[in-house]
């Protein structure tokens, strides 16, 4: 390869100072020609490279390759390649063909393109003046790189002998098992995170979908006109291959590859042969040079079972090979340590030791990882919950300076190889537990839900990220089987890979599951370590015969706490996975033939835990598809976020709906919608709900809210209140009628529904966060601002107290059911619909309530409750409309459905008068009358003069009672029969 210097470059690079080294560090940019695509055979393809060396001198200097991450150019390694530049090497770095203002197309580290355009690099370096050689031809050379180019880092020091180190991050080993892994214990191996993956496994859809995506690559063809992406052009057009464009900056074939494999699940013939040729484990063999390996803990894409294969491999082939595991990880963040985090501060170190001989740099050897802690889940809740710019949440300041870091003499395991140390103590932790069924859904929806593959950095910038779930989306009821241990009694650090033996049983012939370890701790808050599980995928069984298996679980580097307990996991699905499509059910037991059932855990002992400065890296940083990743967590975010406050703002803009005559039924209030006057806040026209088997659950219902009015929605269980109000709400899709809400129809998702409250079928409250969290959370869901949400307001209603600060999981009954309440008036709607909100409260409670609902109607708002509580709704309520077999039989204001008695004495007499108190009193002597206190005072429209109250009295003639009244000198305005509206409601209802 002959290096040009790129046009436009200057011919002596000025140097310019490197941030926090403080040397001078000249750049030059080279364009470099190697290998054509096999579309342009006779067209080199052009890498835009430059070269890092501090200024002054003639010396040679050992040099160092650093090559980027995926979605990444040589720009994003800057920093890197200065202070590496400022150690005394000359770095040269590229953008790989396919990324930045490189040609050709992305390969994916293969022999023929990635890897052969390396091998060109190492020849530029032999040929300048400034680089230390060997021998003619041979530079003294490193190649360091994180994830795709940690792989690269690799396959360049298996395939040219002219490498003398390498240093690789969060990177794979066999691309295949990466990408569909099905993880079983490794026999007669004894490093901590040694698994066997086993073929065909289960594909990371997820990820599978982001790194296709990333370079262009499209599930479906083009749309016309679509630019075709990569610099040589991307799409085939043969048949049955991606479209003309499809496939962006890929190269054809792994682009149809990638897209037959996102389309059924499964990685064919032809992608597996690419993506193993794109291993390191196949070149390993022939690493003579020493290795280092930096591995992430918090990474579903490549974890540390990657490095320890790696590691295995290279020290059986007599290689020196150090092994760190850092606290990040592709699903960790972005950052700019190229994926080398804390271990940044060994990389300069091991590369003077290899390539400058310089003692002070050994003792590198040692095995080193960090302890990291799961970050408290309140916390991380609470700081989800806070607006941007807020002050940051009690408990969440910085971290502290220091760290704990596990120290070892060499990687566990390979005792006797270069860099290996004895292999750390296995433990037997007995686990019990029944056997249990568990239930696989047509479609593999739902499913549970631990990471979101390589979203981290978004997921953390909106405050704690999935981590913050903890485990209540990865243990989805009927879907998953749990066994426990006993609590510990002291800590246990597991370091590794554990494993435990399963038996299971399929109704298919074959499984899928995802195991995990969760920590229990003695609040019962159960942690799924870095949110991390194992999948294992069984082939070949008979369906109903039991099946054993040694299934290898997450390797993690984990506390267990003392008191708290391990909880094993076992899941039919997972978001990041694809799963079979057919329902099935699988039975899962622990195995139990030689000795009670436990997990083996690798052990490591407390003594070897240091606490150590803390890395000024920023923890781990990721160079896969970080661009469009966060790019497409950006905007689905703002599609969250904003969507509703664009629709709301639409939504106002537009017309009203046109509003034809209304069906039959009772209209609550008789709101009339004819006039130029505002449309009712309510408006249910109509609606039924029809089931396959021509059952009308809802037949016909229709009625209006009005302004200031309470609503109360009765009837027996079975008369359709709640499928009613889910129709009202959107939630069902109804055979028949609408509802329309201030004038708009009501379809799902509609913009008009930001201005509907509601509570239906129990309250939707996340138990780990505080009561003000799940407030905070839940309105941030709707994308207004916080201040629109009228948090104050709406906890003087729920009237917690200090509780809104305890996590809702301590909450009783009762106090659930106020927060429920008090988060369906978040930003006070204009409609406010509860289903059975007095469930669990006590009298007071109820009476508060009773207060805030009319109070809120009375501020010009519309509320529908259902009850079942009559005496409560007559207290409560200014009209009822009572259903009975899905059709409304009775409606209207309470006056009118309890008024028309027959006189005789059983229902009771209304009476207005100027007043009450003196009214009382003169009734209490009237022989068998009794004063209803249900009904002490009428509305504030019906009284005839401020102060007038109204009384219900029942035991006695209504004659007797304007008698007795007139007597006493009391004035009476109006009297009616009355009766009580449990008597209209058993009376229409038949009951």
């Amino acid at each position: 390869a002959v290096a040009a210097r790129r046009p436009g470059a200057s011919a002596s690079p000025s140097p310019s100072a490197t941030p926090d080294v403080g040397a001078d560090v000249e750049v030059e940019e080279l364009s470099v020609p190697v290998g054509a695509e096999p579309s342009a055979p006779d067209e080199p393809v052009a890498l835009d490279a430059a070269v890092y060396r501090t200024a002054g001198g003639t010396d040679r200097r050992p040099a160092v390759l650093l090559a980027h991450g995926f979605l990444s150019t040589r720009a994003d390694r800057d920093g890197q390649a200065r202070e590496l530049a400022a150690e005394g090497f000359v770095v040269l770095t590229w953008s790989a063909r396919g990324f930045g203002d490189s040609g050709g197309l992305v390969h994916l580290d293969a022999p023929d393109y990635e890897v052969a355009d390396a091998r060109a690099l190492v020849d530029v370096l032999a040929e300048r003046r400034d680089v230390l050689l060997d021998e003619t031809g041979d530079p003294r050379v490193g190649v360091v790189g994180g994830s795709y180019g940690g792989a690269l880092a690799l396959l360049l020091a298996g395939t040219d002998d002219r490498v003398d180190a390498a240093a690789a991050a969060i990177t794979w080993h066999d691309l295949t098992s990466s990408l569909a892994p099905s993880t079983t214990a490794a026999e007669g191996v004894s490093t901590p995170a040694a698994v066997t993956s086993t073929q065909p496994g289960v594909l990371k859809r997820a990820w599978a979908t982001q790194l296709a995506a990333s370079r262009g690559a499209l599930p479906v063809g083009a749309p016309e006109g679509a630019d075709g992406g990569g610099a040589d052009g991307g799409g085939t057009g043969a048949a049955g291959g991606p479209g003309p464009g499809a496939c962006g900056s890929l190269a054809p074939d792994l682009c149809a590859g990638y897209l037959d494999a996102i389309a059924t699940g499964e990685v064919g013939d032809d992608l597996a042969a690419l993506l193993r040729a794109s291993s390191p484990a196949t070149v390993l063999d022939d690493v003579d040079a020493p290795v280092l390996l930096v591995q992430g803990q918090q990474d579903s894409l490549f974890p540390l079972t990657e490095a320890d294969a790696n590691a295995r491999q290279l020290a059986a082939a007599g290689s020196d090979v150090r092994v760190r595991w850092i606290a990040g990880g592709h699903d960790a963040g972005a950052g700019a340590g190229g994926g080398f985090g804390s271990a940044e501060d060994d990389l300069a170190p091991f590369l003077r030791e290899v390539l400058a001989g310089d003692p002070a740099a050994d003792g590198a050897a040692t095995f080193r990882a960090d302890v990291v802690e799961d970050d408290d889940l309140g916390a991380a809740l609470g700081a989800a919950a806070q607006q941007p710019g807020a002050p940051p949440v009690a408990g969440l300041a910085e971290e502290d300076d220091d760290r704990e870091v596990l120290e070892l003499p060499g990687y566990p395991g390979l005792a006797g190889a270069d860099g290996g140390a004895p292999a750390l103590e296995v433990r037997a932790v007995p686990l019990v537990g029944d056997p249990q069924q568990v239930l696989s859904p047509a479609g593999g929806t739902p499913s549970a839900l631990t990471t979101l593959p390589g979203a981290g950095a978004a997921a953390g910038a909106l405050g704690g990220g999935l981590a913050a779930l903890g485990s209540a989306l990865a243990v989805l009821p009927g879907q998953s089987a749990t066994f426990d241990s006993a609590e510990l009694e002291d800590d246990v650090l597991v370091a590794g890979a554990p494993t435990v033996r399963l038996v299971v049983t399929s109704t298919a012939s074959d499984a899928t599951l995802f195991t995990g370890l969760l920590e229990v701790p003695s609040d019962g808050r159960a942690v799924l370590p870095r949110q991390l599980v194992a999948p294992v995928r069984l082939s070949g069984l008979v369906p109903g015969e039991p099946t054993r298996v040694d299934v290898a679980l997450p390797a993690v580097l984990q506390r267990y706490a003392a008191g708290s307990t391990m909880r094993l996991l076992v899941s039919s699905t997972d978001q990041g996975y694809a799963v079979p499509q057919d329902g099935r059910v699988y039975g899962v037991a622990l195995a139990s033939e030689d000795a009670e059932p436990a997990v083996r855990v690798p052990v490591a002992l407390g003594d070897d835990v240091a606490t150590v400065a803390a890395s000024t890296d920023d923890g781990g940083g990721v160079e896969v598809p970080w661009g469009l990743v966060i790019a497409l967590a950006v905007v689905l975010l703002l599609a969250a976020l904003l969507g509703p406050v664009s629709r709301r703002v639409d939504a106002r803009r537009a017309a009203p709906a046109t509003v034809p005559a209304l069906g039959g039924g009772v209209l609550a209030g008789a709101a009339s919608l004819e006039g130029d006057g505002p449309p009712p806040p309510l408006v249910v026209d109509g609606l039924a709900l029809v089931y396959a088997s021509g059952l009308r659950a809802v037949d016909g219902v229709s009625f209006t809210v009005g302004r200031g009015q309470v609503v109360g929605l009765l009837g027996p269980n079975g008369a359709g209140k709640t499928s009613t109000l889910r129709m009202v709400l959107g939630l069902v899709h109804p055979t028949e009628g609408r509802t329309l809400v201030l004038g708009h129809e009501v379809v799902p998702g509609a913009a008009v529904l930001s201005q509907v409250g509601a509570f239906v079928e129990g309250p939707g409250l996340l138990p780990h966060a505080t009561g003000i969290a799940n407030l905070r959370l839940a309105w941030q869901a709707t994308g207004r601002p916080l201040e629109d949400a009228r948090i104050d307001e709406v906890l003087e209603i729920a009237a917690l107290g200090d509780a809104v600060h305890r996590p809702v999981r301590g909450y009783s009954q009762g106090m659930r059911a106020r927060i429920a309440i008090a988060q369906a008036m978040l930003g006070l709607p204009d409609v406010l619909v509860l289903d059975e909100p007095t469930n669990g409260l006590d009298p007071p409670q109820i009476r508060a309530l009773r207060d805030v609902l009319r109070g809120y109607a009375a501020s010009g708002r519309a509320v529908l409750v259902s009850s079942h509580l009559l005496a409560e709704v007559e207290m409560t309520c200014t009209h009822a409309v009572i259903m009975r077999r899905g059709q409304v039989v009775a409606g209207g204001s309470l006056e009118e459905l309890t008024s028309g008695g027959t006189g005789d004495g059983h229902g009771g007499t209304a009476v207005v008068v100027d007043d009450v108190e003196r009214a009382r009193a003169a009734l209490a002597d009237l022989p068998g009358a009794r004063v209803d206190a249900a009904a002490e005072h009428a509305d504030a429209e019906d009284r005839p003069v401020p102060g007038d109250g109204e009384l219900t009295v029942t035991g006695a003639e209504p004659e007797d009672v304007v008698r007795a009244l007139v007597t006493a000198g009391v004035a009476v305005h109006r009297v009616a029969p009355r009766r009580r509206l449990e008597e209209v409601f058993l009376e229409v209802t038949g009951t």
